[in-house]
């Protein structure tokens, strides 16, 4: 079959030859989604819209039950050594004291005691009571108002030293904790550019060629944010899909200008003039970020399929970020490289370093991008082409080692223990929850009805009570609430366990299952570990939906875009055992605590229940970057006539710095995560590095060298009946006789 010029040579082609048009169609594009997206503002989720089953059906009811949105707050009066009890006078005076202070700020009310008419919470012991009370004004900016209080339940405990008097609830956790989390993630994003230049320059050792991936990745960045203040109009999304899409914007915009710039250097190297160079990287280069970029939206349009409005949304955040990296690679780029010419390579800062140093300070392009092949990896693949079976095996075995901790892979949710770091207020939550179990992670049980205030009606509500204290699983505090139109009851009831373990899930099965039907019939159950039970097992059921989804559409794309049926199969497998083998480094590091003295952290024991799914889907996009990259430059070799062997040996050593470049970006951009106070994020931060780290070197540099070793031209088998598959072009054929339409570009 002929070849065929692919739709990248002829964008890039395009491009090169009209590249103020180019530039200015992207600049306005950029600004048009920037202004607009500013303008309309991201519609951002409701909570109901983030939930799953029971839980979200309550939840939608409270959304539009028409409550009044209060802030709640609590502090914890309890006794140092055991001694001073409810009914001593000084444990009383305290009590009088927090509730005295809270209330001259001005900035609380319904503030309750273990000493009212209807008393707070008091342990059996008497040695532990809270005062509870609410935040004035909306719930939404409470924490903007809570210090005042926080400095006058300071004050009280410094005047009462032998009772621990400690603040927590919502407000303060947003003020003290918030803000903090909110630091952390300024301070992550703030790293990942200097990082990110850095290694470019070490790279290309020439700061036109640093600036160059970075600039498209950030203007990809803006756009799709803007695009997703339109898109977010009809799909909510949650407020951390801005923070995926710039760690996924950043990676894949570097990694695809990397490829296009170092293929265009290397053309130019050969003697090519900057127009066939252009067309060249277009051709192969442009068309490997295109599958590339296709494979990325298909594994992130498999978040769609779990039903769960955040995976839905980062889908759409992250689709939104790679699609326009990849139109700004194939149009925007070949323009700029055009307009700049050779003077991507001036070594600016490198000149004048070494001007000023009189030749004392120098350094070599640290990772080969510029062009060619990598020495340093040449000495890898050689021997690993020299012995392909023992570095499969080796490696192979390797990779099955660290994958096989993935089998007692265990989740968990997100609790207080996630929270790292030295925060006084978890540890006032963690006190009140081991006083008043199931305190902290109460169930909020929604009944809906014309009238819930009726006698008939209260009897119900009183009977639930009495059946659910004496199922022994659930525990005071009860409180009741009617909304305004008194067509909505919320009852929160406390259950045992701490939220999180077994003890808790099965006191919310037994509501569900025997309490509800037998007083409340059509009642729904919402609550923190009411949202993670249906949360999993909404996962379970649609997790196979996903990865069947990925891999089937995965491989029909290395298929069509190959033309080989062993290529497409043995990039799924390399793939999945790179993913697997970063859930055992998972499993390793958090589960079993290996790396609690390295990271500092204390391990819970499980791995957060979202992430697993997370990380399959952004390892398995992520990973296709250069397993696409890399197999298309050997597909180029081979069918410019090369042996398999040659071709193999080639194409990943002429791909090995450029790819290498890419890794270390990812990796140290995703490290950055690690540092920061959420146990959830430091899991997601390594699982990534952990995984671009294998995935560009044992899977890379042996495992896929090795085994195209070992099935030689078995590598392109295509069964006949699929020789209809298009042959596409590599950029390379003769020239065009026509001045008209391929004109020359102007120097």
């Amino acid at each position: 079959m002929g070849r065929r010029r692919n739709i990248a040579a002829s964008v890039g082609g395009w491009s090169a030859r009209h590249r103020w048009w180019a530039l200015l169609i992207w600049i306005g594009f950029v600004a048009a989604a920037t202004f607009v997206g500013n303008a309309v503002g991201t519609a951002e989720q409701k909570d109901y819209e983030s939930m799953n089953g029971d839980s979200r059906a309550a939840a939608q009811i409270l959304d539009g039950a028409k409550y009044k949105e209060v802030a709640g707050e609590v502090v914890l009066v309890q006794s140092r050594d055991g001694k001073l009890t409810l009914q001593d006078p000084a444990f009383r005076q305290a009590v009088m004291d927090v509730k005295s202070a809270v209330e001259a700020t001005g900035q609380v009310e319904h503030v309750r005691t273990a000493y009212d008419k209807e008393p707070a919470p008091v342990t059996r012991d008497q040695r532990t009571t809270l005062v509870q009370f609410d935040m004035k004004g909306e719930a939404d900016t409470a924490d903007e108002r809570v210090q005042p209080v926080l400095d006058a339940v300071a004050k009280t405990q410094s005047a009462h030293p032998q009772l621990r008097v400690e603040e927590a609830g919502g407000a303060s956790a947003d003020k003290l904790i918030g803000e903090a989390i909110d630091k952390d993630f300024v301070r992550a994003e703030q790293l990942s550019l200097p990082i990110t230049l850095g290694i470019l320059l070490a790279a290309f050792g020439a700061l036109l060629a640093a600036l160059v991936p970075v600039a498209l990745a950030m203007t990809a960045i803006f756009s799709a944010t803007g695009l997703l203040a339109l898109t977010s109009q009809l799909l909510h999304v949650d407020s951390a899909t801005s923070n995926v899409m710039l760690l996924i914007g950043l990676a894949v915009g570097v990694d695809y200008s990397l490829f296009y710039i170092m293929r265009e250097r290397e053309e130019r190297e050969k003697g090519r003039d900057k127009r066939r160079a252009i067309e060249i990287a277009a051709a192969t280069s442009g068309r490997a970020v295109l599958i590339s970029g296709i494979t990325v939206i298909v594994a992130m349009a498999g978040m769609f399929l779990t039903g769960n409005g955040v995976f839905m949304g980062f889908a759409e955040g992250t689709i939104l970020v790679v699609l326009t990296a990849v139109v700004g690679s194939l149009t925007v780029l070949p323009a700029l490289l055009s307009l700049i010419g050779d003077k991507i390579n001036a070594r600016v800062i490198h000149g004048t370093v070494r001007v000023a140093t009189r030749g004392r300070v120098t350094w070599r392009r640290l990772l080969g991008v510029r062009g060619g092949e990598s020495r340093i990896w040449g000495a890898i693949i050689d021997p690993v082409l020299r012995h392909p079976l023992v570095s499969v095996v080796l490696a192979g075995g390797l990779l099955v080692a660290l994958a096989i901790p993935a089998f007692g892979l265990k989740t968990g949710t997100q609790g207080i223990d996630d929270l790292q770091g030295d925060y006084a207020i978890a540890q006032t939550f963690k006190r009140i929850d081991k006083a008043f179990p199931g305190g902290n992670e109460p169930a909020m049980v929604v009944v809906k009805a014309d009238d819930v205030t009726t006698p008939a009606f209260t009897a119900k509500i009183e009977d639930f009570k009495k059946q659910a204290l004496a199922t022994g699983e659930a525990n005071e505090p009860i409180q009741v609430a009617i909304n305004p139109d008194k067509t909505v009851a919320r009852i929160s009831i406390g259950i045992k366990g701490n939220g999180t373990d077994t003890v808790s899930e099965h006191a919310i099965h037994t509501l569900r299952d025997t309490v509800v039907p037998a007083t409340l019939p059509g009642a729904h159950i919402t609550g923190n570990t009411a949202g993670s039970m249906d949360f999993n097992d909404q996962l379970g059921r649609t997790i196979p939906l996903v990865f069947a989804f990925v891999l089937l559409l995965a491989f029909v794309l290395l298929l069509v875009s190959f033309r080989s049926l062993v290529v497409a199969v043995k990039a799924i497998l390399l793939n999945l055992l790179s993913v697997a083998a970063a859930y055992g480094v998972l499993v390793l590091v958090f589960q079993k605590g290996y790396g609690e003295g390295l990271l500092d952290f204390n391990s819970t024991g499980s791995i957060t229940n979202w992430l697993p799914l997370f990380l399959f889907v952004i390892l398995f996009g992520l990973s296709m970057d250069y397993h696409v990259f890399i197999l298309s430059r050997i597909r180029e070799a081979y069918d410019k006539g090369m042996r398999t062997e040659d071709a193999i040996a080639f194409g990943i050593k002429s791909t090995a710095a450029v790819v290498t470049s890419a890794a270390l970006i990812m990796v140290a951009v995703f490290a950055t995560f690690a540092t920061l106070s959420l146990l959830t994020f430091m899991e997601m931060g390594v699982g990534l590095a952990a995984a671009i780290l294998i995935d560009a070197t044992i899977v890379r540099a042996v495992l896929l060298p090795a085994t195209m070793k070992l099935l030689g031209d078995w590598n392109w088998y295509l069964p006949r009946w699929l020789g209809w598959l298009p042959q596409l072009s590599h950029g390379d054929e003769p020239e065009e006789t026509h001045e008209d339409r391929v004109p020359a570009l102007v120097g």
